[in-house]
């Protein structure tokens, strides 16, 4: 072994400068929204013919089972109890007498969705047939529809004013559009908003397996049934589910349940999503879903279709509903 000291020659050493930077991310694939996925599989799902049966058999036997356990219990209480008894047998027809209120509420709800639906396709018709009567009957049911909202009064006053001027079928449904349906959108859009935030900070700062796809159900059927509230539906839980179904199930055929790096373009900028955090980066793709069902619920649950270019696009409630939710591009 050499003794003494060691000249190591530096003239060739490589300079840090010429070294390659050092990415910013990990090669991950981007967030992909599982939560709004799952949630609208789930609820887009039409259940088997087998299904249906056993459901129907079950619920079926368990109304049968408890109906003879409460007339027998009622009975029995009569004989030991007379008075107590004869006070729980109110108690059961009174409960009996809820579920019928109940059943007739849920039926109307039904019942205006589906005169809404239909009042659509009027409208629509009156438009790609250019007829003025058939357009100014669906302008008179569209009066009556909204006659005991006082959010309304002032629109319906002015389209009353107004609608004499109009000469053909388009004009007279714009105008009633504008007067009528307009500020019931900016309503709408809000609502649309809320869910998208919800489901957003949800999914980014709840990290159990379960709860982001739970909160994105729940946040879309209560968003679905705001959106038809305020365009005058006031479905019910059955209606609600119904519109959800519709909406998720057209959402999914189309293939409109997935993810584009233009859909936080507006929020983030470029592909900012691969610098985010993974859980976050799934919270904004999760709240843009949202956005996108909620312009479909709109689109569904609106009494007229939108006019060309008056249609709310989801890029841009997902600019004005997560801009800033978890900081911004230059913070």
């Amino acid at each position: 072994m050499a003794k003494g000291p060691v000249l190591i020659d530096l003239s060739e050493t490589p300079s840090v400068a010429d070294a390659p930077p050092v990415p910013d991310t990990l090669e991950e694939p981007l967030p992909q929204g599982r939560a709004m996925q799952a949630a609208a599989r789930m609820a887009a799902r039409r259940p088997s013919t087998l299904a249906r049966l056993f459901w129907w058999v079950t619920t079926t036997l368990i109304g049968a089972v408890v109906s003879v356990a409460a007339w027998d219990f009622a009975n029995g209480l009569i004989d030991r109890a007379p008075v107590l008894g004869w006070i729980v047998t109110g108690l059961f027809a009174l409960f009996v007498a809820i579920l019928l209120l109940m059943a007739i509420r849920e039926l109307a709800a039904l019942a205006r969705l589906t005169r809404i639906d239909d009042l659509r396709h009027q409208a629509a018709t009156a438009i790609e047939a250019a007829d003025l009567p058939a357009a100014r009957k669906v302008t008179d049911r569209l009066v009556t529809l909204y006659s005991r909202r006082e959010d309304t009064r002032w629109g319906r006053e002015r389209l009353q004013e107004l609608r004499g001027d109009q000469m053909d079928a388009a004009a007279l449904l714009t105008l009633a559009d504008a007067e009528l349906l307009a500020p019931l959108d900016v309503a709408a859009s809000r609502e649309v908003e809320a869910a998208a935030r919800q489901v957003a900070a949800v999914t980014a700062l709840v990290p159990l397996a379960l709860a982001d796809v739970a909160t994105a159900l729940t946040a879309n059927l209560r968003m679905i049934r705001r959106v038809a509230d305020v365009y005058g539906g006031r479905s019910g839980f059955l209606g609600s589910w119904r519109l959800t179904r519709a909406v998720l199930s057209h959402l999914v055929a189309t293939g409109a349940v997935a993810v584009g790096d233009d859909m936080l373009e507006p929020v983030l900028g470029g592909s900012l999503l691969g610098k985010l955090s993974r859980r976050f980066g799934e919270g904004l793709v999760n709240g843009a879903l949202t956005a996108r069902v909620g312009v479909a619920a709109m689109d569904v649950c609106r009494p007229l279709p939108f006019p060309a270019g008056k249609r709310p696009t989801s890029r841009g409630i997902v600019q004005r509903s997560l801009t800033g939710l978890f900081g911004s591009k230059e913070r």
